[in-house]
């Protein structure tokens, strides 16, 4: 296939790199900023430039922008890509990325796929980018009614070749209602808790816990700001969910009410177990303790 990547950052670079290590396939790219494109063609992540003319020529076309940029540069380019085509985003929202795209695509003879790569690191940009970023990662597809299986299926392979473990296929309503917990309510909660002024008196007295819930505080402001918001319903709800269960375990604790506080953790334990296949349907395991 010849391949062109829009969006030379995190995601987008090692995409490129990905691609060019572990296949065959001719990568082409472009970036906002054109020293990015001139080092990732440097540095052999790309064969060269994605141009209107190579645009016209690719099989698959991954966007790596943020939501908005992407339906931007959809409507820019509608008429630039190859007639059945695949073009799809890595948005970490779908339902409103999906819903402008479609209509796009439909018009203009080619195939568009919602996609979401879990993949990713604390800093963002080509130059952290990894040809290892998306190994054991999962990959999130919501095809629409429309879109061809066989391409699917194509994909599918193509994605577990760059080191992908796990295809997961959803529809973009169902799939931004989940990422609002698993992604987008931990992002809140470690922003929110590296904000404690004791955080600036943690050396010393932190270990794994403290570096497990701050690690993606320091994200990128300007696309977790649109991601959040265009997810507004989902993460409302999430955030609301959170601050409920943490004042019940406040409430135990003020009023030293040690059974209430032993039942909250335990049922936490119990969950957190239950989630790692070792206990079954949340039940008491056998070596639980029936009583603080």
């Amino acid at each position: 296939m010849k391949i062109g990547i829009v969006g030379l950052g995190l995601i987008g670079g090692s995409f490129a790199k990905a691609i060019r290590q572990n296949t065959d396939h001719s990568v082409y790219g472009t970036d906002l900023r054109r020293e990015v494109t001139g080092r990732a063609i440097a540095v052999e992540a790309i064969e060269g430039e994605l141009t209107p003319g190579v645009l016209a020529q690719c099989d698959l076309v991954i966007i790596a922008l943020y939501p908005q940029d992407t339906i931007d540069y959809l409507m820019a380019n509608r008429t630039g890509f190859k007639k059945g085509a695949v073009v799809m985003d890595c948005c970490g929202v779908k339902e409103m990325v999906c819903r402008h795209a479609q209509p796009i695509a439909s018009a203009n003879g080619f195939h568009f796929l919602g996609g979401h790569p879990m993949a990713g690191r604390e800093f963002s940009g080509f130059e952290y980018s990894q040809k290892s970023l998306f190994r054991h990662a999962s990959m999130i597809l919501t095809p629409l009614s429309d879109f061809p299986k066989m391409e699917e299926e194509k994909l599918t392979r193509f994605w577990i070749s760059l080191g992908f473990s796990n295809i997961q296929v959803t529809t973009p309503t169902d799939h931004d209602r989940i990422i609002a917990y698993t992604s987008q309510l931990a992002h809140i909660v470690s922003s929110s808790y590296v904000k404690s002024p004791a955080a600036l008196e943690h050396e010393g007295f932190s270990g794994g816990s403290f570096k497990d819930l701050t690690r993606v505080a320091g994200l990128n402001e300007d696309m977790w700001t649109e991601l959040f918001l265009l997810n507004r319903e989902n993460l409302t709800n999430e955030i609301e969910g959170i601050i409920g269960r943490l004042e019940a375990y406040r409430d135990a604790i003020s009023t030293g009410d040690r059974e209430a506080l032993w039942s909250l953790l335990r049922e936490g334990t119990l969950k957190k177990m239950t989630l790692e296949g070792k206990v079954q349907g949340g039940g008491a395991d056998k070596n639980a303790r029936s009583s603080p």
